[in-house]
């Protein structure tokens, strides 16, 4: 697949055979090597030093001359990455490849006092340092035990600790970011109710915790201190249990689309994923903007390379502004480390057909498609306005996604090309970029986007949203059927 026409490089869709002959935009190639799928070929002569273009854009620079038909990978292929740059606004076209539905699709949620909509209905203990973490998971199994019919009978849909190992021994910006993580997390819609266990000793102090918590959210949440209790489990139990009795009472009704706040996360990438999974969440992500409703794009330093085409979608200079300050902000957070801003891609990456940072990028932006880029948040902070949102976080998976939900995203929709088990807080529906993960992997995966490959686009956009409307009404992705379920939290200060 020749994916814009600008490009120089090809995508083998299937494994290719030294000496095949394939026909490409009216002309035909003489493959010079074996070509794995999700590779690259080349589709012109590259002299050395010349841009290798994919998806429109450059992706790098030959680092020795590359004939047409030839592999194009890591042994000819490097970054032209270098560090900070100075951003110009630009004005791109907003045209939509938007999906169009016959009637806006409807999901099934709850609504919530302060406005907002959830896709569960969820009891969370959130530790406040790592020292009672798994007296949180202690009082989790305990309760969901004695709840069970409950659970069983949908009146709520389960009660889980997130234990972490941070709190204490964390100063300044690094504590406060751990804060602000948790607070963004105990005011999620999807929880209504929140215990958070504290020790009492620790650097996260329980009040200042509680300070940091949205007003609109603080009535839904509760706090014990373990060194000031007389039995902790005892007291936590009984909280738990008022906690369920209210939480029992609520009721889904039909929400619009525009009510979904969404996080957009990649994981494990290949050489597919800019062909088929990110494409697909770039048009849903287009339908929800335009319907009110929230994607909100992060893994700054994977955007790296491509970010200029995501500026240019800034709704205005301010946006525009905070947009250009967080991607520079990041590349200097590498910087000072010693480190390149190209340290990057992965391992599984490479192995999957991606060569440079550049390349893995122009990919990821996709997962926004052209929606306008409305806002910037910060770590920690939550979403508030309609439109695209980007977040400050890095591209851990873990760390991203659990910055993804504290920031209000009710659903994270995660694709991937080399496949992953682990699920966040919020519902994490991973979306398998080629047939062979979503065969082999069925127990983690939730949706195939390489029928994108095979069919119609319009047939793939709507089983893609009639499945997210499914799983936003109730239906457990194959994380949650697992029990994974996790967060974890950015730490970037020195330790006591």
């Amino acid at each position: 697949m020749q994916v814009h026409a600008a490009d120089t490089v090809a995508v083998a869709l299937r494994p290719l055979r030294a000496g095949e002959q394939v026909a490409l935009a009216g002309a035909s190639h003489v493959l010079a090597q074996d070509i794995p799928q999700g590779h690259k070929f080349s589709l012109k002569a590259h002299r050395a030093g010349d841009r290798v273009v994919k998806y429109g854009l450059p992706i790098g620079r030959a680092s020795a001359a590359i004939a047409p038909g030839e592999h194009v990978h890591s042994h000819n292929l490097v970054t032209a990455l270098v560090g900070e740059e100075q951003y110009v606004p630009g004005r791109a076209s907003l045209s939509t490849g938007a999906a169009t539905f016959d009637e806006e699709p409807v999901w099934q949620g709850y609504r919530r006092a302060d406005g907002r909509a959830a896709t569960r209905n969820e009891i969370w203990i959130l530790p406040t340092v790592g020292c009672v973490a798994l007296t949180a998971e202690q009082i989790a199994r305990s309760a969901e035990q004695r709840h069970a019919a409950l659970i069983s009978a949908g009146k709520i849909d389960g009660i889980i600790a997130y234990p972490h190992p941070h709190g204490c021994s964390q100063l300044g910006d690094d504590l406060a970011g751990t804060r602000a993580l948790l607070a963004g997390l105990a005011a999620h819609p999807n929880a209504a109710g929140v215990l958070l266990l504290g020790l009492g000793c620790e650097s996260n102090q329980l009040a200042a915790l509680i300070d940091a918590i949205p007003l609109s959210a603080r009535a839904k949440v509760r706090s014990l201190s373990s060194q000031a209790a007389g039995d902790e489990l005892a007291e936590a139990g009984a909280i738990i249990d008022a906690m369920v009795a209210e939480a029992a009472q609520a009721q889904r009704e039909p929400l619009p689309l525009g009510a979904l706040v969404v996080g957009l996360k990649c994981g494990g990438s290949d050489g597919f994923s800019g062909l088929t999974a990110n494409p697909l969440l770039g048009r849903f992500s287009e339908t929800l903007a335009a319907a009110g409703g929230t994607p909100i794009l992060t893994e700054i330093p994977e955007i790296f390379g491509a970010e200029q085409a995501l500026l240019d979608r800034a709704v205005d200079a301010q946006v525009f502004g905070a947009a250009a300050t967080l991607v520079n902000r990041f590349k200097r957070y590498y910087l000072d480390q010693g480190l390149p801003v190209s340290e990057n891609p992965s391992p599984g990456n490479i192995a999957g057909g991606i060569t440079t940072l550049e390349e893995k990028s122009a990919g990821a932006v996709q997962k926004a498609g052209t929606a306008p880029l409305t806002s910037v948040i910060a770590y920690g902070a939550q979403a508030d306005r309609p439109g695209l949102a980007l977040l400050e976080a890095p591209g851990n998976d873990a760390v991203s996604s659990t910055a993804l939900t504290a920031a209000g995203a009710t659903l994270v929709l995660f694709t991937t090309g080399r496949g992953t088990p682990l699920g966040f807080p919020a519902p994490t529906v991973k979306i398998a970029s080629n047939r062979a993960l979503a065969t082999s992997k069925q127990h983690w995966i939730d949706f195939d986007a390489s029928a994108a490959l095979e069919g119609t686009v319009e047939t793939v956009d709507r089983a893609f949203m009639n499945r997210l409307i499914a799983i936003a009404s109730g239906e457990r992705t194959a994380a949650e059927r697992a029990g994974q379920r996790a967060i974890a939290i950015w730490k970037k200060g020195v330790t006591l």
